[in-house]
Parts: C-alpha cells; structure tokens; sequence
C-alpha cells in the first residue's frame, strides 16, 4: 500500500497562491505521503512541458511517487469530427503522461456538469458506444507507453458501480481499468460498501474521500452542499470524520488484496491543509488496524 493525495485536495490553496504545484510535492513529502495524483486545475501541464519537467523533477529529489493523472472528457459531442477532436486532445495529455513517468490517467467519458435527464439509464443507454469507443481509442495509444488508463465512478451518469462495469467490461482492454472512489457512488445514491465491494477487482486506484450526508427531505442550510442524482444533500468531508462508514471500506479494500495506491482526496470546508493530513493520517491509522 502506498499512501498519498490528489492535488485536488490542495486546490484552495492552489488557487489563492499560497501553495505551487511544486509546493504540493513538498507537502507530500513532509507530511508523511508516498505519492501524489496530478489533477490539472490551478495549473497545467499539457501545454507547459517545462513545467511537467519540473514536476518530475521535484518529486523525485523528495522520494514521492507521480501515481496517476485525472482530467475530465467528454465523448458524447455532436459529431464525428468533434469527437475525434476530443480524443486527439486525450491524446496529448497521454503523452505529457508519459512524458512524466506516470502510468496511471484517468478521464471521464461524459460531461461532469449534466441536466436531470442526461442522468438517466436511458443516456447512458443512448450513448454508450460513444462511451466504448472513445475509451478504447485512448487505451490503445496509451498502451504503447505502458499506461493504464481509467474509468472513474464520476460525473453524475457514469457514477455506479454497474454502469462503470458495463463500460470495462465492453472496451474489453488489458490496461483500461477503474479508480475506484470510495464516496463517489453516494453522487448516485448507491451505498458506498455495495460499489467498493463490487468494483474493487477492477481498480487500478483507490480514491478516498468522505462526505456528510442528508436526506433530500432535511435541507441542511448554508455551506458547500451538493445534490446527489436523486436530490440528496452531500458535503465533502474530512476522510474518517464523515457519514460514510470508512473503516469498514478500508477493510473490504485491503482483504481484497488490493495493495496499490491509496489516494486522499479532500472536498471539505476546512483548511485544506489540514483537513488532508488528517484524512492521511486516518487512512494509514485504520489500514495498520485491519488484520487479515
């Protein structure tokens, strides 16, 4: 097992300046972690190869692992010449991948951001070769570079843990496999212990994070609350400190036999910094008590 965060975690203080991308592989290094995943918001690398340089650079003068890389896409577009658009843009992103060494990307294959009715089985349904056929394209480029490329349950279509199957399953690929995020299936309302239970097998990563949880019926006020498909209230919260039962899933986990890595990945309203440690520490405190 090797433990470390997305940058996502850090992106608050990405944003304001307080932290560099390159101040985040400190971080990581200081904190204890063993490896960082890059999500490429408050700064990007595809069109900076300099700065992709640097990344690498800073991460292996501090003994911290570059794990995976996390960018969102979209293979559903109107037409043919603009989704051979899309996956022509996938594709530079595979090779700044390769460029830093890493050998895990993953990318979405609808839009995040959809209406109520592109939620529903009947879009997924709709769309789904799109969905196959994209996935495979960038699987087969990014299988000359050694990469394994990913499906994330994420994005409010693809977010339970059959759908995610049905899409491995049909891209039929050796190096196309999931990460696997323990409190994503809830954005679909699916109890996270079913998905993690059932998509284990198939991760390539392991993403955790935490959310408090309210009914749709109980409005929760202010804050930085979420609706989930189904009109539930979610809020990201720190790892081990939230409404999902996170000992149980990091038990389900490391009995699979998984051993890869294990990647924080904070939403809270805390400090960032701290509210990444703590969920660092949690993780590794609750995997050193599980005994198999």
């Amino acid at each position: 097992m090797k433990l470390g965060i997305s940058s996502y975690s850090l992106l608050k203080d990405i944003k304001t300046g307080k932290l560099t991308i390159l101040d985040v592989v400190q971080w990581v290094a200081d904190n204890g972690g063993e490896h960082v995943e890059l999500v490429p918001y408050g700064f990007t690398v595809v069109d900076q190869p300099e700065l992709a340089d640097q990344i690498r650079e800073k991460a292996q003068s501090v003994g911290i692992e570059l794990s995976a890389y996390s960018l969102p896409a979209n293979f559903i577009q109107p037409n043919e010449e603009a989704f051979e658009a899309e996956v022509e843009r996938l594709k530079k992103h595979v090779d700044i991948v390769n460029r830093m060494g890493i050998k895990i990307m993953r990318h979405d294959v609808t839009a995040f951001t959809l209406p109520p009715e592109q939620m529903t089985i009947h879009y997924f349904e709709e769309h789904f070769n799109e969905m196959v056929r994209g996935s495979q394209l960038l699987a087969d480029y990014a299988a000359q570079f050694g990469i394994t490329t990913t499906i994330e349950n994420h994005g409010f279509n693809v977010q339970s843990s059959d759908r995610v199957q049905r899409v491995i399953n049909k891209v039929n690929r050796p190096n196309f496999k999931s990460t696997v995020d323990v409190g994503n299936f809830l954005c679909a309302d699916e109890a996270p212990l079913v998905g993690v239970k059932k998509n284990i097998p198939y991760a390539a990563t392991v993403h955790f994070k935490d959310f408090y949880i309210r009914p749709y019926y109980e409005n929760p006020g202010g804050g930085e609350w979420f609706r989930t498909v189904n009109g539930n209230y979610l809020r990201g919260a720190i790892v081990g400190h939230g409404d999902i039962n996170i000992r149980e899933i990091v038990k389900l986990v490391k009995s699979s036999g998984y051993n890869g890595y294990l990647t924080i990945e904070f939403e809270g309203m805390e400090d960032c910094q701290v509210g990444t440690k703590i969920g660092m520490d949690n993780i590794k405190r609750f995997w050193d008590e599980v005994n198999i």
